[in-house]
C-alpha cells in the first residue's frame, strides 16, 4: 500500500485529522523527525541508542500516557504531518549537540516555533553516577524547512 492508501485507510477508521486538503499538503513534503544526542557526555554506544529511541517515541508515548486511564484502547489524535511521519516510513535523522545548553537551546527554539520537542532525561542508574541528566531530544515529527530553521547549522552524528 502506498502512503496515500495508508492515510486514506487511517483517516477512513478515524484516527488522527480527517483534513484531506491539510494531509495532501504534507505528503507532497518528507516529513521527518530530528533526534540531538549529546556528546559531550560520552555515553556508551548503546546508551545513545535507547536515548535517541526513548526521544523518538516520546511524541507518542507521552499523549498514550495521558489516556492510559480511559482502558485498554487510546485513539490518538495526530496532526496531519504525524499522520503523514508514520504512514512514509518515519524518516529520522540523528544530529550532535555538544552540551547541555546548545540541547536546551534547540528545544526551546523548536517549542517557541510552535514544533513539538521532547527532551529526554536519563535517571542516572548506569551512567552519570546516578545523577539525572538531559541526554538527547526529539524534535518533530513536522515540516523539513521549519526544523532546519532550528537544527540546519548541526552535524550529523
Amino acid at each position: 500500500m502506498n502512503a496515500v492508501g495508508c492515510c486514506s485507510a487511517i483517516r477512513s477508521r478515524n484516527i488522527g485529522y480527517t483534513n484531506d486538503r491539510s494531509i495532501r499538503h504534507y505528503e507532497e513534503l518528507s516529513i521527518k523527525q530530528i533526534i540531538l544526542i549529546r556528546r559531550d557526555l560520552n555515553m556508551r554506544r548503546g546508551k545513545e541508542i535507547a536515548q535517541g529511541a526513548h526521544a523518538s517515541m516520546a511524541f507518542l508515548v507521552n499523549r498514550m500516557r495521558k489516556l492510559s486511564g480511559l482502558g485498554t484502547e487510546v485513539a490518538l489524535s495526530l496532526r496531519p504531518a504525524e499522520l503523514v511521519w508514520i504512514t512514509q516510513g518515519m524518516a529520522k535523522v540523528c544530529l550532535k549537540v555538544n552540551s547541555e545548553e546548545e540541547l536546551l537551546a534547540c528545544h526551546a527554539k523548536a517549542t517557541e516555533s510552535g514544533i513539538e520537542a521532547h527532551l529526554i532525561r536519563d535517571s542516572g542508574r548506569t551512567e552519570f553516577n546516578g545523577v539525572p541528566t538531559l541526554t538527547a531530544c526529539a524534535i518533530g515529527p513536522d515540516d523539513p524547512e521549519r526544523i532546519d530553521l532550528i537544527t540546519g547549522d548541526l552535524t550529523l552524528y
